[in-house]
């Protein structure tokens, strides 16, 4: 029997609510432990350089107090894998990050940035924390990731779920996701996938067999203000079953 591809739930929104008006709540710990009891099998959480959502302190309380995989976002800077080192979450995602954007455009340029990218793969190794890099569905980004000694490539699903969203076709972004994900399975990289993520795009995503763990936030969070977050997770982990058989 096949294993099912894993579920992360991102909480960073969580956060942005809190923050917009400087109060305590609503607690991304609390959110997170939800998740975790209502069937996340990881939680992401994406420190960012401005600290615009999550914020040091979360990092901690989150690492501290779950019992499902924590894996941590974050740019490449030294601050950031001194930060990772200390927290020692199970993973760490390394992701591009520019002050003036939004959400994350796109995925890390890994043959660009090889060898400040190897340097902190290295060094997080070293701690024993899983490392991936948060990539466009491209095979030669695949080959420097591996060339650098990633763990995990986690596949750029953003294009492929926005054109589905506003009923654009998608057939050329599926295959490069398809043909990505193939050919860093053959390469022995765990494959992931996240961003932009939807109930209709959690469908043929869920169908490509490479694909271990889905990472997923912003719908979530949104979603769960007309459903909650139970029974988003939950229609979201029977939707890739179905979808995986």
């Amino acid at each position: 029997m096949e294993i099912l591809p894993r579920l992360g739930v991102n909480i960073d929104h969580v956060a942005t609510l809190r923050n917009a008006r400087g109060e305590n709540y609503p607690s991304p710990l609390r959110a997170a432990k939800d998740c975790e009891k209502f069937g996340a099998d990881g939680i992401t959480a994406h420190l960012r350089e401005d600290r615009r959502h999550i914020i040091d302190q979360d990092i901690f309380d989150l690492k501290s107090a779950l019992n499902v995989p924590l894996n941590f976002e974050m740019a490449a800077t030294d601050e950031m894998v001194e930060i990772a080192c200390d927290v020692m979450p199970n993973a760490c995602c390394i992701v591009p990050e520019k002050r003036e954007e939004v959400t994350t455009e796109g995925g890390i340029d890994v043959i660009k940035n090889s060898k400040r990218l190897g340097k902190y793969i290295h060094t997080l190794k070293d701690k024993g924390i899983r490392t991936s890099l948060f990539i466009d569905p491209s095979e030669k980004q695949i080959k420097e990731a591996k060339l650098i000694n990633a763990d995990i490539v986690e596949i750029h699903s953003g294009e492929y779920c926005r054109k589905l969203n506003y009923n654009k076709n998608t057939h050329e972004e599926l295959s490069l996701i398809t043909n990505a994900s193939q050919f860093a399975d053959q390469n022995n990289l765990e494959v992931h996938s996240g961003h932009g993520i939807t109930f209709d795009s959690i469908v043929e995503l869920s169908r490509i067999k490479e694909i271990k763990e889905f990472n997923i936030g912003h719908f979530i969070i949104s979603e769960s203000v007309y459903k909650g977050l139970e029974n988003v997770i939950r229609h979201f982990k029977e939707l890739i079953r179905q979808n995986r058989a």
